[in-house]
């Protein structure tokens, strides 16, 4: 993971001029500059749902190259500045454009499952991503199929991660979704199938981690 040169197939869709600036930031960050660089991937992000799915992987390999090479971590900080700021305002891009909405959830999901602090997940985005995750639990958003399959996604992805820096709050985000799975209308037979698939997942982990806890305590 991280290695610059499996990234570079992912830039191919940017103009000439920035595909060397990406291509740069990946092996020579210096001698570019990785605010510029943060705000390019950031914004492609929110308008390319494919790119939005595998940017973290980017991101991960330039903050590596940026350690390496000055200790620094510019870009980190220019890509979190900009997490933030759009987090600031999801309610104004949801309302904007839900695919904008949609892709700026799976490219935040995406970053927090790839960024790391000493191994551990980088705290700083728990209650965003959390935070988003609920907003995607909400009865206007079920009723959407694209918001419905993110969360449900990004729940696969990032999940486990987080019900390990917070649990309780996982335990709130799946009262949400089995309320809203029992709405008496609103859900399409495409939404249910994920939310009930959802449900039965987690039901099943909980289950094995608590014979498994049951068993090593006989």
């Amino acid at each position: 993971m991280g290695e610059p040169g499996r990234e570079e197939y992912k830039i191919q869709c940017f103009d000439a001029e920035t595909q060397q600036l990406l291509k740069t930031a990946l092996k020579d960050p210096g001698a570019v500059d990785l605010e510029k660089v943060a705000n390019v991937i950031v914004d492609h992000s929110l308008q390319d749902s494919v790119f939005s799915k595998e940017a973290g992987r980017m991101c991960y390999a330039i903050i590596q190259a940026e350690s390496k090479q000055a200790g620094q971590s510019v870009f980190r900080r220019g890509l979190l500045n900009r997490l933030q700021q759009e987090y600031q305002t999801r309610e104004q891009l949801r309302a904007r454009s839900l695919q904008g909405w949609v892709c700026y959830v799976t490219f935040i999901c995406n970053i927090f499952d790839y960024l790391r602090v000493n191994n551990m997940p980088m705290m700083a985005l728990v209650n965003p991503v959390y935070d988003c995750l609920f907003r995607l639990a909400q009865p206007d958003s079920l009723s959407k199929e694209e918001e419905v399959d993110c969360l449900v996604l990004q729940l696969h992805r990032v999940g486990e991660q987080l019900e390990k820096t917070n649990g309780q709050r996982m335990d709130e985000l799946f009262v949400l979704i089995r309320d809203g799975f029992l709405l008496p209308a609103g859900l399409s037979s495409l939404a249910q199938l994920l939310l009930l698939e959802i449900i039965e997942f987690r039901a099943a982990v909980i289950y094995y981690f608590d014979h498994m806890n049951i068993q090593l305590e006989n």
